[in-house]
């Protein structure tokens, strides 16, 4: 079986799935997305410095990097173009649609009957701020592309939210703000292989963050009925063959589904729980 991997040359993701596949004797080689040619009336049909992709069976992507517009729009059709032709991408390109943009995948979220924050998207200043105070002035201000927790603030006075929201609008960025849901610092990461849990764990953040990136603990953590049916579902609306989803546990009792990531990390779940999930993931694709 020929795979290769698109992502980062050397990355720890990437490493750990090359030495992943290299335990059932396949090479897979690394390509960055940023290399893409297509062709249209000749072969090859997607190529990377003259590697025809269209030749791989599988094709992990591991990092689609920001960009334009264009080239965002360009990898992903480059993907869909490899998907018509029967190669096989993990996870899909419609998957990285759904999951990359944090308001798409909640409002699936949502409309599943899933439990999620308070949220309000908007183009413009005055709508932000009317947004801000309709969500109690407490809020969480984030990217709608981002990952580790990067680029979020907390806002919790209106001084505060004009200065922040007057720089959001210098960029041309749409404002995406989550009311404040206290959580006790903590949350919850579930790994999803394949319709299965493969792996949980607790993150303990110094702060309201929770992430590892950012310096939060983590523990093992065993699932209760509603946590795993959420994370399973979570997966399955997305059509993800693997997917991390992140759950904050409601300091009132419940639970809220912030985000589901479909090219998902696991280099701090995999410390906290043991679980080499790299080897999963690929057991997991070569069985089916």
């Amino acid at each position: 079986m020929k795979i290769g991997i698109l992502g980062r040359r050397g990355s720890w993701y990437v490493t750990a799935l090359q030495t992943a596949l290299a335990r059932h004797a396949i090479n897979a080689p690394c390509f960055p997305v940023t290399r893409l040619t297509a062709r249209l009336a000749a072969t090859p049909r997607v190529a990377v410095s003259g590697d025809p992709l269209d030749s791989y069976d599988i094709l992990l992507i591991r990092a689609i990097p920001g960009g334009s517009l264009e080239q965002i729009i360009y990898r992903l059709d480059a993907l869909h173009r490899l998907e018509n032709v029967g190669i096989r991408i993990v996870n899909s390109p419609l998957t990285i649609e759904r999951s990359v943009d944090k308001y798409y995948t909640l409002t699936l979220m949502e409309d599943a009957g899933l439990p999620v924050p308070r949220t309000i998207v908007a183009e413009r200043f005055d709508d932000a701020l009317a947004a801000f105070q309709e969500l109690g002035g407490d809020v969480v201000v984030k990217p709608l592309f981002g990952a580790e927790g990067r680029g979020m603030v907390r806002v919790t006075d209106s001084d505060s939210a004009f200065r922040v929201f007057k720089a959001l609008e210098l960029g041309n960025y749409i404002y995406y703000l989550q009311q404040y849901v206290p959580h006790n610092c903590e949350d919850i990461r579930v790994f999803v292989i394949g319709g299965e849990v493969a792996a949980a764990m607790l993150r303990r953040g110094k702060d309201w963050k929770t992430n590892i990136a950012t310096g939060a603990a983590a523990t093992p953590l065993v699932l209760d009925n509603t946590l795993q049916e959420m994370s399973l579902e979570a997966a399955r609306l997305l059509g993800a063959v693997y997917a991390g989803v992140d759950i904050l546990p409601v300091e009132r009792g419940g639970y809220a589904l912030i985000e589901v990531n479909g090219i998902p990390g696991w280099r701090g779940l995999q410390t906290a729980t043991g679980i080499d999930l790299a080897e999963l993931l690929i057991d997991h694709l070569l069985k089916v």
